[in-house]
């Protein structure tokens, strides 16, 4: 068994079903919902890429019965391949008229893979520098100091001018097509601890800062920060704050998944907030399951289920405050919907909300808005191909809109549109909901 095997006591039985061990398969009340009607086919990025079967949900969900039943005889390559391809955007559960979870599905399923399914040593490997570099935000931060000489120094434009690019790694060339312009300012920037409300306290809100997003996209921390303190929030951003948990539980690591979400629970009970505002869309959702997740924990089940409760996507946040007066921007914005703020959080209205309360500003509603952009955690990391065709897909639509700017929800969906536009030679501004609306509340419409 690979390393996450949890404890033999945690698996009850030394048998589980089929192929799966006794640790939460993948539930077949859940699966039984499924009648195969195709619903979740249209808004599948892999049936929608390949037209396969077994690529898309209810295909899928066949092979977790199969699996469960004795038709697989075990977890063998081709297998685990269906459920890597899979990007979890959770657009079939929004299509799916019998209300089939398929996110717990997926997400039971690759928590039995990692437990039960050795992988290839190169994948092994690669997997284990993600999660060793991007849940760390020091680290990551670190690692970005060679990445901004790489990028001031003309190597960066030397590599793509040669051609010598094309001949990278699949995966070398989409971790470089991800990367920002890196300033050494924003790198090493840090957010208080503590900002107080402007006028009288309506609420103290905790802020949650993000693994990648605090390194690489600080400033939508900070545009957060400044756009609760208008809107009358006292301020607490807790330092030591770390990941969320969010790409071990997408990815099946319960056990880093588990101890990721304790610790932050454990700091925001600290906090003692009545809110925790939250501006990625992954986050939010791993965060808003907690107490699924800690189902089993009898010293946190119920303390999850509280934090849980206290979880805000920032937009659902503001538009329950009220927006305040934002000054007008005249242009026109072409707005993506995050796959885990719709699907996952059931969250449309809100972010347009935000956006129709800046006067004179325009916002393009794009094709396809049910698909996913590619980003998918890491998705964009361990299936570059596919991951790129997705995000080239959706930003040709930005560039056919006439957009003079591109806004999401999402840190992974920011960092992945901004690298297709680059390579459709279209850059544009690409920022989050909250950084327009920020500027826009600033003393001449202009951000700090």
């Amino acid at each position: 068994m690979h390393s996450q095997t949890l404890p033999l006591e945690k698996l009850k039985t030394a048998n589980g079903t089929g192929i799966y061990d006794s640790h939460h398969p993948p539930a077949m009340e859940i699966v039984d919902k499924c009648v195969h009607c195709g619903f979740c086919l249209p808004t599948c990025p892999t049936y929608m890429l390949w037209h396969q079967e077994m690529d898309s949900p209810r295909g899928r969900i066949y092979l977790m019965k199969m699996a469960a039943e004795g038709g697989v005889a075990q977890m063998n390559e081709t297998f685990v391949s269906h459920f890597d391809s899979c990007l979890g955007c959770m657009a079939c559960n929004t299509s799916c008229p019998s209300g089939v979870d398929y996110g717990k599905l997926v997400e039971a399923t690759r928590a039995q893979i990692e437990r039960n399914y050795r992988r290839r040593w190169r994948e092994r490997l690669f997997r284990k520098m993600i999660f060793a570099l991007f849940p760390h935000p020091e680290r990551l931060r670190w690692l970005m100091l060679p990445l901004w000489i790489y990028q001031r120094s003309g190597v960066r434009w030397l590599l793509h001018k040669s051609g010598l690019f094309g001949m990278l790694p699949a995966r070398l060339r989409s971790m470089e097509t991800l990367l920002p312009e890196l300033s050494l300012r924003k790198l090493f920037a840090r957010t208080p601890n503590h900002v107080p409300a402007k006028g009288k306290s309506r609420m103290r809100v905790g802020v949650l800062l993000g693994c990648v997003q605090r390194v690489l996209l600080n400033d939508v921390n900070r545009a957060t920060i400044r756009v609760l303190a208008a809107h009358g929030c006292e301020v607490v951003i807790p330092e030591e704050q770390g990941c969320c948990g969010a790409l071990a539980a997408h990815a099946g690591l319960e056990l880093e998944a588990l101890a990721a979400a304790r610790r932050l629970i454990e700091l925001f009970e600290r906090a003692q907030v009545d809110v925790i505002a939250i501006n990625s869309g992954g986050c939010g959702s791993a965060m808003k399951e907690y107490g699924h997740l800690l189902r089993d924990d009898p010293a946190f089940s119920e303390r999850a289920k509280a934090t849980a409760a206290k979880c805000r996507d920032i937009s659902e946040l503001l538009v329950e405050l009220g927006v305040a007066q934002a000054a007008p921007r005249a242009m026109q914005v072409a707005y993506h919907d995050s796959c885990h703020l719709q699907h996952a959080q059931g969250i449309r209205s809100a972010p347009r909300q935000l956006l129709a309360a800046i006067p004179q500003l325009e916002v393009k509603e794009l094709p396809e808005p049910a698909v996913c952009c590619g980003s998918a955690g890491i998705y964009n990391l361990v299936n570059p191909v596919p991951s790129q065709e997705l995000a080239d897909r959706k930003a040709g639509f930005v560039i056919e809109s006439g957009a003079q700017a591109l806004v999401s929800g999402n840190p992974g969906c920011l960092l992945q549109l901004a690298g297709a536009l680059r390579r459709a030679g279209h850059p544009m501004p690409v920022m989050h909901v909250v950084e327009l609306l920020d500027a826009a509340m600033q003393p001449g419409g202009k951000q700090l």
